[in-house]
């Protein structure tokens, strides 16, 4: 499997960046997340859903990992995440073998990402200003919130 660009990884990130928008206008988290296939087709896009649904489990990653469905492989598929995954979200990747994370920033904050580098996953770290702002944002406007999100509360 080839390395990816910096280009086309920032051409996947704007239906997570899509996605968070919508968490954060729902009231939620704004961690938006979409699995690629290894074609580059869309196979499922998800939130932080954590707040709506009341559901700890429900992170952007597995939210598009869970709409993405059943597939035989996950060998050769990106995961597009608009923050650092946490641990959570870090083994799932690792546990269904996703050979790419595109990760939108990792500066507020720094989750498994290279842990995934050091186990063979491919990780490309955008350091995408769109995503740096709406994350210093909600965690100034609900540092409860984010508290509770990351497991530090």
């Amino acid at each position: 499997m080839a390395s990816m660009d910096p280009i086309t990884a920032r051409s996947l990130l704007p239906v997570a960046l899509e996605e968070a928008r919508l968490g954060l206008a729902e009231g939620g988290v704004p961690i938006g997340a979409a699995l690629y296939g290894p074609d580059g087709r869309l196979l499922g896009r998800g939130r932080n859903r954590r707040v709506q649904d009341g559901d700890p489990s429900a992170h952007g990653e597995t939210s598009a990992f869970r709409a993405a469905g059943r597939q035989r492989s996950y060998l050769g598929t990106t995961m597009v995440t608009t923050l650092s995954p946490c641990w959570y979200c870090s083994g799932l990747v690792r546990q269904f073998g996703i050979s790419r994370v595109v990760v939108g920033e990792a500066e507020t904050f720094h989750g498994g990402h290279d842990w995934l580098a050091e186990h063979g996953v491919e990780v490309v770290v955008l350091d995408d200003p769109e995503c740096v702002e709406l994350m210093r944002g909600f965690i100034a406007a609900r540092p409860d919130l984010w508290s509770e999100d990351i497991g530090a509360s």
